[in-house]
């Protein structure tokens, strides 16, 4: 039996949904707290997410509810297929009394993919930590 790992992190980040929704969409604004790309909030749209380190991701928008629930595949190819990841990330917006609590869910990591699975962990905290600063910046 293949048993799927995912990583989930969440915030209460105290911004209202639509302006960490914009940050979560707007590409000048995704390059400062996660990685360049060239992405759009439109379903079946197919983007890369280009990180410092040199690697590319493959994305396609899988889902997309405003102020509520963004959804993408997070796929990159590894020099031994094996390896190769193919996950979803997930992002679901709540609106709380202090201003919204932000989950986001990385799934898809094979048992293998220890390396992969750790780096996420690790990297999701700091991506979101990135993303509050920018948020506190955006007022």
């Amino acid at each position: 039996m293949n048993e799927i790992h995912t990583v989930v992190v969440e915030r209460d980040i105290p911004h209202p949904p639509e302006k960490i929704w914009h940050a979560l969409t707007q590409p000048h604004l995704i390059e400062e707290w996660l990685m360049k790309n060239d992405f759009q909030a439109v379903v079946g749209h197919r983007f890369n997410l280009r990180g410092e380190w040199g690697g590319v991701l493959d994305c396609e928008v899988l889902a997309v509810e405003p102020n509520r629930r963004l959804t993408y595949t997070w796929n990159f190819a590894h020099e031994d297929a094996a390896f190769d990841l193919k996950s979803v990330v997930t992002f679901t917006l709540t609106p709380t009394t202090t201003g919204t609590q932000l989950r986001m869910e990385q799934s898809g990591f094979r048992p293998e993919q220890r390396q992969a699975f750790g780096g996420a962990k690790t990297g999701w905290p700091q991506f979101l930590a990135n993303l509050e600063q920018v948020l506190a910046r955006l007022d």
